[in-house]
């Protein structure tokens, strides 16, 4: 073995060391946060570390079985799969218009659209709320999806359209000449070669809606209330109920978790998509 080869060698193990070592160190909390989930109570505030202890699901039962988060899990679920739909009904189309048209006032009007995004929640959530509760809807699954895809909206149109621009336009010129209208080159054409950009968009989109906190608390009522806007349900005079907080924080970290892993291939296909000419 030369020494160009060992040293070529000695750096892939450092590499891959520091790479194991960095997972591991990220991965401690959430392992942490998994411990605690099945811990009795004593264990959880015992002034002693307890890496070997008694496990139970009573805070699992607790939570969803006795408490009201199985209901706010389908909330939850319900809220970001609507959204994700809402989003991309409205989106795509419009990214495929910027994409492929020229609109009058393009550039000012995809500022504008992006300008949503930069705008801050708190500052939308008044008029949101002003507005909800003139027509009637405030407290209900409609409003809270609505306010949701006030910032998502945004986000998948402007990632949408650089997807689109990277398809070619000979391909519509093509489809044109052999008599295919603009809807049929849209459906058949341009999403299923844009697969893997809407996938990713779909994820980021159901990610930011699943762990959305303001909107759902202010805008949304008893009965739309999702996860993340109940934990402060869990801080109470009497004492934080730890068990059950780790509990629900493992399930709703649990789908976004499942979701990545399953459709990485299409995440890294999607955010690289683009990325080479």
């Amino acid at each position: 073995m030369t020494k160009n080869s060992t040293l070529g060698f000695l750096l892939k193990c450092f590499e891959i060391f520091f790479i194991l070592l960095i997972t591991i160190i990220s991965f401690i909390p959430f392992l942490w946060l998994i411990l605690t989930s099945f811990k009795f109570r004593t264990d959880i505030l015992s002034p002693v570390i307890k890496l070997f202890f008694s496990p139970t699901l009573s805070n699992y039962i607790k939570a969803f079985v006795e408490g009201e988060f199985s209901t706010y899990f389908i909330n939850s679920s319900t809220i970001a799969i609507c959204n994700v739909i809402l989003c991309l009904f409205i989106g795509l189309p419009a990214a495929y218009a910027f994409s492929r048209f020229k609109v009058f006032g393009e550039k000012h009007l995809f500022f504008y659209i992006l300008s949503t995004r930069m705008a801050p929640a708190i500052a939308l959530v008044l008029p949101l709320y002003i507005f909800f509760r003139q027509i009637g809807i405030l407290g209900t699954t409609t409003a809270v999806v609505i306010a949701h895809a006030t910032f998502n909206l945004a986000l998948v149109i402007y990632l949408m359209k650089n997807y689109f621009n990277d398809i070619p336009k000979e391909i519509d010129e093509a489809a044109l000449v052999d008599g295919a209208s603009e809807f049929d080159i849209f459906l058949k054409i341009i999403l299923p070669n844009a697969k893997s950009g809407i996938i990713v968009v779909a994820i980021i989109t159901f990610l930011f809606s699943w762990n959305e906190f303001l909107f759902t608390l202010l805008i949304g009522g008893s009965y739309t209330m999702t996860l993340t806007a109940a934990f402060p349900g869990l801080v109470t005079p009497l004492g934080t109920y730890w068990g059950q907080l780790a509990a629900v924080s493992v399930v709703v970290s649990l789908p976004v978790i499942f979701s990545v892993w399953y459709l990485q291939k299409h995440l890294v296909r999607g955010l690289t998509f683009g990325a080479v000419k």
